[in-house]
């Protein structure tokens, strides 16, 4: 099993990873480490494949994971927690609690204070970002936004991902800077996720941004991708307390 480990500046005892879908036992289309269990899989196949990423991360417990509608709700995580949070971003400053956001071509976020207090992960496809899934998740930190480090994990490039022009006026409405992260391709514009994550992150106080741009769509042997396969398994971005 493939596992990506953020390069960013996190303090000691912020423990961060990113799966790919290689070391899992889920059949095509699934294949292999499906950690999605709201698409379609067999469930015996995703429980397999969260204890196999329990051990190799070395998890110190469950992910705790969300119901993500391409929302902006941020739910604040305990060791106590029992129902499945409806949000689209999570934080803790519990040690042992793991965050985690489930993705395939969607942006993963991770966020922790440099301070190494308070952690957080995010789903950040278009509709939420451009709605302040991250700005929200940067509210609930103890500490400023100039004290947060963030990591933005791999998503669908600007290769590939393909918008109408209302994608691309909804952000220009509210950062006119947005423009750069939009190349025209017909009738329609290819957009740099990243990009624009950046540019929110920015815009919003925090200086230390790192990323890892590998393209989902463009990668099929590392990574899901929803907008190249449809039915398909979901890769997990997980950021915990020591």
């Amino acid at each position: 099993m493939s596992i990506i480990i953020p390069d960013w500046p996190a303090p000691a005892n912020v423990r961060a990873c990113s799966t790919m879908r290689q070391g899992g036992i889920s059949a095509a289309p699934w294949d292999s480490l499906n950690l999605g269990a709201h698409v379609g899989d067999e469930p015996a196949c995703v429980e397999r494949n969260r204890q196999r990423l329990m051990e190799l991360a070395d998890l110190p417990s469950m992910p705790q994971w969300l119901e993500q509608v391409h929302a902006t709700d941020v739910v604040r995580l305990n060791l106590e927690q029992q129902k499945m949070p409806r949000a689209d971003a999570c934080i803790t400053s519990e040690p042992g609690v793991v965050c985690a956001v489930m993705t395939a071509d969607c942006l993963p976020v991770l966020f922790c204070s440099a301070d190494g207090s308070e952690v957080a992960a995010a789903h950040a496809g278009w509709r939420g970002l451009c709605a302040g899934v991250l700005e929200n998740t940067l509210a609930q930190f103890r500490s400023p936004a100039e004290q947060i480090h963030a990591w933005l994990g791999p998503a669908i490039g600007f290769n590939a991902f393909e918008v109408g022009a209302e994608v691309r006026s909804a952000f220009m409405a509210q950062h006119s800077a947005a423009a750069a992260a939009f190349r025209p391709a017909g009738n329609k514009f290819y957009a740099n996720i990243w990009l624009l994550a950046q540019q929110r992150l920015q815009a919003a106080g925090v200086k230390s941004v790192s990323a890892d741009m590998r393209c989902t769509f463009q990668q099929r042997d590392d990574f899901f991708s929803f907008r190249r396969d449809g039915t398909t398994g979901r890769m997990a971005t997980l950021i915990w307390l020591l």
